[in-house]
C-alpha cells in the first residue's frame, strides 16, 4: 500500500469532477478523499497498490466528461488508512 496526494489544476471545479473521482476510485478499489480548493484547483489524496494508484492518477488527468484538466502533480504522502472514498468540505 502506498498514499499520494493528487493536485489537479485546469477546468475542475463545477463540472462534477469530485463526484466522477469518487466513482472513479471507489470502482479500483481505492481509498480516501477529494476535495474542492480555495484556488480553483482539486486536491486528493489517494492510498492503494502502485497498480491502483498508477489507475486513478491516469482517470484523474482524463478528467471528467465536462471538465478539461491541465495538470496533475503526484506526491508522496504519509501513508494513511481510510474507510471507503469520500468527497470532502471544500478548503
Amino acid at each position: 500500500m502506498i498514499c499520494r496526494h493528487l493536485a489537479i489544476t485546469g477546468r475542475v471545479q463545477n463540472v462534477f469532477y469530485r463526484d466522477w473521482l469518487v466513482e472513479q476510485a471507489r470502482g479500483i478499489g481505492i481509498t480516501g478523499w477529494v476535495r474542492n480548493r480555495a484556488d480553483g484547483s482539486v486536491e486528493a489524496v489517494v492510498s492503494g497498490s502502485s497498480e491502483m494508484i498508477e489507475a486513478i492518477v491516469a482517470r484523474a488527468q482524463q478528467g471528467s466528461p465536462a471538465s478539461r484538466v491541465e495538470n496533475v502533480t503526484v506526491s508522496e504522502a504519509p501513508l494513511q488508512v481510510f474507510d471507503g472514498f469520500e468527497k470532502r468540505v471544500n478548503m
